[in-house]
């Protein structure tokens, strides 16, 4: 008999990141799949509430400790004191990286893991264990190809405010001041922009980046997404929790009568699922 898969989960350790990975593994979960999914011990409570009628295993691993401007026992960026603490943060889940490998050394056989965009040291720990990595990135696809196509222009002398074309897409007008510092600089430079560098340099060496989104909304920057960049962007939303996380066995139900009718994004996520899974088995 074929072992079912395993699938370990990372969410950011934020809430609006770890929300829509709930989401996703109520959903997985219709698939007949094994999820672990990781966390912190502070956050182990909202974790153990938000996922108490499934049966994903949880386990948490430490923050680290004395980190710079961040107060004892803060394990979230909901509860920093200010976000210019974001990249401190950010960067010190990084040290976290010891404790995640010798968790994975534990557990049965993972098919793949899903880790979030900001956690772009986890790719390190796939390539160990040879488990592909899919990353989760909460912006949608417009957001991420429109930003990565205006930053030849913004790298140019263009003024703060002057409307310029964003290549790929002539229809869409922006200024420069429409992005947040310090990426509207000409050469931007700092902790924070050093930590997304790092962070899309792994997401462009994992396996896949999964979008929550659909297709149909979107496919005209998802195609451009896929064509100037890689991987591919896999569309697997949207994600809506208001009733999932309390009656899992009703949205349960409905998700499977939904992937049984094909709805675009479902048979994109059963494409990923198959292949990897395929791909496992080698």
């Amino acid at each position: 008999m074929t072992p079912p898969l395993h699938v370990v989960v990372f969410p950011f350790i934020s809430k609006g990141h770890t929300i829509p990975i709930f989401d996703l593994a109520r959903f997985l979960l219709c698939r007949k799949i094994c999820i672990t999914i990781f966390t912190t011990p502070a956050n182990r409570s909202f974790f153990s509430h938000s996922l108490s009628d499934t049966n994903i295993d949880i386990i948490e691993i430490p923050f680290p400790k004395n980190i710079q401007g961040v107060p004892p026992g803060v394990e979230s960026t909901d509860k920093l004191p200010s976000m210019s603490l974001f990249a401190t943060f950010a960067n010190a889940t990084k040290l976290m990286k010891p404790h995640f490998e010798k968790a994975l050394e534990s557990l049965p056989p993972v098919t793949f893991m899903i880790t979030d965009g900001f956690l772009g040291w986890t790719l390190d720990s796939a390539n160990k264990f040879g488990i592909p990595r899919l990353v989760y990135f909460g912006m949608n696809a417009f957001s991420r190809v429109v930003s990565i196509s205006a930053l030849s222009v913004l790298r140019t002398q263009v003024s703060d405010n002057e409307l310029f074309e964003v290549p790929d897409f002539p229809w869409i007008k922006i200024t420069r001041n429409d992005f947040d510092l310090p990426f509207r600089d000409r050469e931007p430079k700092g902790p924070l922009f050093d930590f997304m560098m790092d962070s899309f340099m792994a997401a462009s060496k994992s396996y896949g980046l999964l979008v929550n989104t659909f297709y149909e909304l979107e496919s005209v920057y998802v195609d451009v997404c896929n064509r100037i960049t890689s991987p591919k962007s896999w569309c697997i939303g949207p994600f809506c929790a208001i009733e999932a996380r309390k009656k899992v066995m009703e949205i349960g139900e409905a998700a499977i009568n939904a992937v049984k009718q094909g709805g675009p994004s479902w048979q994109m996520l059963n494409e990923l699922i198959n292949e990897l899974a395929e791909r496992g088995q080698v």
